[in-house]
C-alpha cells in the first residue's frame, strides 16, 4: 500500500475505455484516499448495466499515484458485482499490492453465521425460541450449581485450590468498602419508614409505635433486603464484570488447560467471601436502618431517645434477628451464584460483559424478592 504522506494527494479521476466490444476498462488517475471525494462504486455498475454485452472488466492504474483501503473497498465491490451478473474481473492491471490483498481476503471465505440476520418470526417460532433458550439456560445453571456443590465439598475437606489473599481482598471488597452505600440507603429506609408510619399512627395518638414499625421491619425483612439488593448492583455486577473479563481474554480457559477448576480457584471465594459478610451487613442496616428512626421519632414526634430505645426493645425479639440474619445468608448466596454465573457465561464480545453485568444484577435481584416472598410465607406458616 502506498504511504499517501509521501507523495501529494493528486484529484482522483476514474474514466471507462472499450477496449474491445466485451471489455470495459476502468482507468484510475490522481490519488485514491479516504479523506479525498473518491468515485463511488455505483458509477461503474450503472456502465456495466448500460451495455448487456459486456463481460469483461479490466483496470488501467498507471496514473495512480496513490491508494489506501478505499481504493481496495471499491474494488471489492466492483469484482463482487462481476460476480453476481457473472462477468470476469482481470486484476492484472492492479498494483501488486492490491492483487495479495485480494488474493489473501479471496482466499479466507467468509464464516456461516459471521452475520446477523435480523428478520420477522411467527409468534409460534418466537415462543419455541425462548422455551427452547429457557430450558438450555436451566440446564446450564443446575449445571454451575452441581460444581459449585463439589467445590464447597472440597472446601469442607481442606483440598480447595485457591489463593488465601484472593478471599481476603473479596471479603474486604465485599465488607468494608461497603458500608458507605450500606449505611446511606438503610439511614434513609429507617427515616421513610418512621416517617410514612407517623403520619397514621399520629392520628391515633400512638406515634410511640414508629420505634416498633421501623425495629420490626428493619431487623426483619427490611435490613436484609435493601442490603442484597444493594449487594447485587455493587457486588454482583462486579463479579460478573470480573468473570466475564476473563472469559472474553480466554483466561478461564487457560485455567483449564492447566487443571485448574475455575470455579474452584474464581468462584468459590466469591461465594464465601459475600456470604460471610451479608449477615454483618445486615445488622448494620438494621442498626443504621432504626437510626433514621430515632432521628424521624426525637425531631418530628417529640420523642425522647431512652423512650425510643425502651420501645424498640421491647418490640424487638430474636426471632426476628434470626428471620433476618437468616434471609440475609440466602441473599449473598443467590447474589454471588448470579453474578458469578452470568460472568461464567459471558460470551466474547466487546458488549458482552455489560450484558451479563446488567443480567446478573437483573438475576440477584429477582432471586431476593422470590427468597423474600417464600421465607415470609414459610415463617407465616410456621407461626414464627
Amino acid at each position: 500500500m502506498t504511504n499517501s504522506a509521501d507523495h501529494p494527494s493528486l484529484p482522483c479521476e476514474l474514466g471507462f475505455a472499450r477496449p474491445d466490444q466485451d471489455t470495459l476498462a476502468l482507468r484510475v488517475t490522481g490519488a485514491w484516499i479516504l479523506k479525498n471525494q473518491c468515485p463511488s462504486a455505483d458509477r461503474v455498475l450503472k456502465e456495466m448495466e448500460s451495455d448487456p454485452e459486456i463481460r469483461r472488466i479490466s483496470f488501467d492504474v498507471q496514473s495512480l499515484s496513490d491508494w489506501d483501503s478505499g481504493f481496495l473497498i471499491f474494488l471489492t465491490k466492483v469484482m463482487d458485482a462481476c460476480s453476481k451478473q457473472g462477468k470476469t474481473a482481470d486484476t492484472k492491471g492492479l498494483p501488486e499490492g492490491a492483487q495479495r490483498l485480494l488474493a489473501l481476503a479471496a482466499a479466507v471465505p467468509e464464516k456461516k453465521g459471521g452475520r446477523k440476520h435480523v428478520g420477522d418470526r411467527s409468534f409460534l417460532s418466537s415462543v419455541g425460541a425462548e422455551t427452547v433458550d429457557f430450558f438450555r439456560s436451566s440446564r446450564e445453571i443446575l449445571d454451575f450449581i452441581g460444581e459449585i456443590a463439589i467445590a464447597v465439598a472440597r472446601f469442607l475437606r481442606g483440598k480447595a485450590r485457591f489463593r488465601g489473599s484472593d478471599l481476603t481482598k473479596i471479603i474486604q471488597e465485599c465488607g468494608i468498602e461497603a458500608l458507605p452505600i450500606v449505611s446511606l440507603i438503610s439511614l434513609l429506609v429507617g427515616l421513610i419508614l418512621a416517617f410514612v408510619g407517623a403520619v397514621q399512627l399520629m392520628l391515633f395518638g400512638a406515634q410511640i409505635y414508629v420505634a416498633s414499625l421501623v425495629g420490626i421491619a428493619m431487623v426483619r425483612v427490611m435490613g436484609a433486603v435493601m442490603t442484597g439488593i444493594i449487594m447485587a448492583g455493587r457486588t454482583g455486577a462486579a463479579f460478573a464484570a470480573q468473570l466475564g473479563t476473563m472469559e472474553v481474554n480466554e483466561e478461564i480457559d487457560a485455567f483449564r488447560a492447566m487443571g485448574i477448576s475455575p470455579v474452584e480457584f474464581l468462584v468459590l471465594p466469591r461465594m464465601i467471601g459475600l456470604t460471610l459478610m451479608m449477615p454483618l451487613l445486615c445488622i448494620y442496616a438494621d442498626f443504621m436502618g432504626i437510626l433514621g428512626g430515632l432521628i424521624v421519632g426525637v425531631g418530628m414526634l417529640d420523642l425522647s431517645a431512652v423512650e425510643y430505645y425502651n420501645q424498640t426493645k421491647a418490640a424487638l425479639n430474636l426471632n426476628n434477628l434470626w428471620i433476618g440474619l437468616v434471609q440475609s445468608i440466602i441473599f449473598g448466596v443467590l447474589v454471588a451464584l448470579a453474578g458469578c454465573l452470568r460472568g461464567m457465561q459471558c460470551s466474547r464480545s466487546a458488549s458482552a460483559v455489560g450484558d451479563a453485568a446488567t443480567s446478573a444484577v437483573v438475576t440477584g435481584i429477582v432471586s431476593i424478592v422470590a427468597a423474600t416472598a417464600f421465607v415470609t410465607l414459610a415463617c407465616n406458616i410456621l407461626g414464627i
